[in-house]
């Protein structure tokens, strides 16, 4: 039986808590920090992962037997390695292979390497101002400006205008997220979907693919965001599209992770742009993504505590998977008005046990809070409203029943999840 602590407070980790505490296998749960949704059902404890020695010493105080980090900030950090120093097993990458996603730059590196299907490329360091914008200039259009560093999925933009990428470029040097310089890469066309892999160094299992809405408004117009929505499985990824993301992609990264010396242990996310047989890497993350995690989830058939654990002690059990898509789910977010830019918060929220009265709806918390006992907004993504169902359609339209009996001023959210599968 696991004792199992999860690191973060989102809606992805308000999905990964509901799905832990489903396993049989697990018998205590903390979060830490959590939130009003989390806390529901988990234990909450104040912890910060950036101290890694507080964290290290709640594990074996707890006797915590696996830590499921959420987030990619303490992965960046080496939350994992410092850990696993004291012998207690991490869902989650070492520091170095964390560079998948805390560097564009060594990620785009790698894929060349070990020929992993990608766009064409070049980096430019913090030092490099000049050389980025002329290389841009004569870039053929559209041209994709990326921050090499963390940027809570808002460092890149596609600019169909050599002024657009050249006031991209500006932007990220101006230290708007940081000094890790840029890459600027080709367009790539197609649509766009995620895979999730569950990797315990050498073999993987792959989730069902969803996708993502990062986009404000409908019709994929507007600023991008953090997600808006997702959903899954996603048509758009084929059984054969599946083997060659598993063959030609995860494969070879864990080849080659491997191979130089830093393992990749925990899930891989792998963002793709899919255009009739080809698949390509847009980015890589080396954790669960939000908003995909609340329907990927929803449609997985096993004890995730079990599987996460065996992914830890470097020894995937496919045993503990009995499927990976019972059903279609759909996650709709709403998130505060003048997200992604300035928004209000403390705003109240009403109706939740409205929507969930409908055994088929969960309403994820991802930017709560509670003061004096009422629920109130703390985030630009404030909920995910998740229903599944036998058919897409259905799981669609389920949710969008139960966004309608939730309230808060502001509200915020697109009406066209999943619009293009349908």
């Amino acid at each position: 039986m696991e004792r199992i602590l999860l690191i973060g407070s989102g809606g992805r980790e308000h999905a990964l808590s509901a799905a832990l505490l489903r396993s049989t296998s697990c018998e205590k749960l903390w979060v830490a920090p959590g939130n009003p949704g989390i806390a529901r059902d988990a234990e909450c404890v104040q912890l910060n992962a950036s101290d890694h020695l507080a964290v290290a010493k709640f594990c074996l105080k707890n006797n915590v037997t696996l830590v499921v980090i959420g987030p990619e900030q303490p992965l960046a950090e080496g939350l994992a390695d410092a850990l696993r120093e004291e012998n207690i097993d991490v869902f989650g990458p070492s520091q170095a292979a964390a560079q998948l996603e805390s560097s564009k730059g060594f990620s785009k590196d790698f894929m060349a390497r070990h020929h992993i299907p990608t766009a064409p490329y070049r980096r430019f360091t913090s030092a490099q101002h000049a050389d980025a914008r002329a290389y841009a200039a004569e870039h053929a259009l559209p041209v994709v400006v990326k921050y090499d560093g963390l940027a809570a999925g808002k460092g890149v933009v596609v600019a169909t205008t050599h002024g657009e990428a050249l006031d991209a470029i500006d932007m990220m040097y101006d230290g708007v997220f940081g000094d890790d310089g840029i890459v600027i890469e080709g367009f790539l066309s197609g649509q766009e979907a995620s895979v999730f892999a569950i990797c315990d160094g050498r073999d993987m299992i792959t989730l069902a693919p969803a996708q993502d809405h990062k986009r404000i408004g409908d019709g994929d117009t507007g600023k991008n965001t953090g997600g808006m929505g997702a959903y899954a499985p996603a048509p758009i990824v084929t059984a054969s599209h599946r083997e060659t993301i598993r063959e030609r992609i995860v494969r070879p990264l864990l080849e080659g992770m491997h191979e130089e010396g830093t393992p990749f242990i925990g899930c891989l996310f792998c963002g793709l742009m899919i255009d009739g047989d080809d698949v390509n890497v847009v980015e890589f993350n080396v954790r669960f993504g939000d908003p995909e995690t609340q329907a990927v989830l929803s449609v997985l058939d096993a004890d995730v505590a079990a599987l996460f654990a065996s992914a830890a002690r470097g020894s995937l059990d496919a045993s503990t998977v009995r499927s990976t898509q019972i059903g279609y789910a759909c996650n709709v977010v709403l998130a505060s008005k003048g997200y992604p830019d300035a928004y209000a918060k403390g705003l109240p929220i009403t109706g939740i046990d409205l929507a969930e009265a409908d055994p088929h709806v969960i309403v994820y918390h991802a930017g709560t809070t509670e003061v004096d006992g009422e629920l109130r907004s703390n985030g630009g993504r404030v909920l995910g409203v998740t229903a599944t169902a036998d058919t897409l359609r259905d799981a669609v339209a389920r949710s969008y029943m139960a966004v309608d009996k939730i309230s808060f001023d502001g509200k915020v959210f697109r009406i066209d999840i999943a619009a293009k599968a349908l």
